[in-house]
């Protein structure tokens, strides 16, 4: 039997290294696609390792790696989407129960309310029941002569306060006009309050 040739050998060794390196970096990019929750195909493998599709389908290591890698993550989609609709139903329980006990507290306080209600009711009517009719008619009598002042009032109010406006204004000219005669006698030397 012929030995191979060491070309051969050397050829051999170089393709296995390479296939072992490819395989490395097809298990380094599965493990940053599980981390980074990237959906697992051939397809991606191959870009994300950079490694050829043919070789991922015609290397039967790199096959089994991936499918195994697939059906890892798709168990563990399962338990995360199985914990999430877990937790999920539990806040809706939670959820309940506080709703429960608001509509409890609700109706507890609606009830407390219609009471006082009742009784402020009640007491409205003690009252329409313990003035005679003709004191109805005086206190409407006496409100409408009220309003009467209130709006008597309030011209009298409006009318001295524009007169108060006025007066000031009247009073900031004179000051004015006092000013301006002042420094006109001063200027003409007119002696003033008894001064040469």
């Amino acid at each position: 039997m012929n030995s191979p040739a060491p070309q051969t050998e050397a050829a051999n060794e170089a393709r296995r290294q390479s296939t072992e390196a490819m395989l490395e970096r097809i298990q380094t990019a599965l493990r940053h696609m599980r981390r980074d929750r990237i959906p697992i195909t051939k397809a991606a493998v191959a870009r994300h390792a950079d490694v050829s599709r043919s070789f991922i389908y015609q290397n039967d290591r790199a096959r089994v790696l991936i499918a195994n890698a697939a059906e890892s993550t798709a168990r563990a989609r399962s338990d995360d989407r199985a914990e999430q609709a877990a937790e999920a139903e539990q806040a809706w329980k939670d959820r309940a129960l506080n709703a429960e006990a608001g509509l409890k507290t609700a109706y507890a306080e609606i009830s407390a309310q219609r009471s006082q209600i009742g009784q402020l009711l009640a007491r409205i009517r003690d009252f329409e029941t313990d003035l005679p009719s003709e004191a109805h008619g005086r206190v409407v009598a006496e409100n409408t002569t009220l309003k009467q002042k209130f709006r008597q009032l309030t011209s009298e109010n409006r009318t001295l306060t524009d007169r108060l406006q006025a007066a000031r204004s009247n009073a900031r000219f004179a000051d004015k006009r006092i000013s301006e005669l002042e420094m006109l006698l001063l200027d003409s030397g007119v002696v003033l309050d008894g001064h040469p």
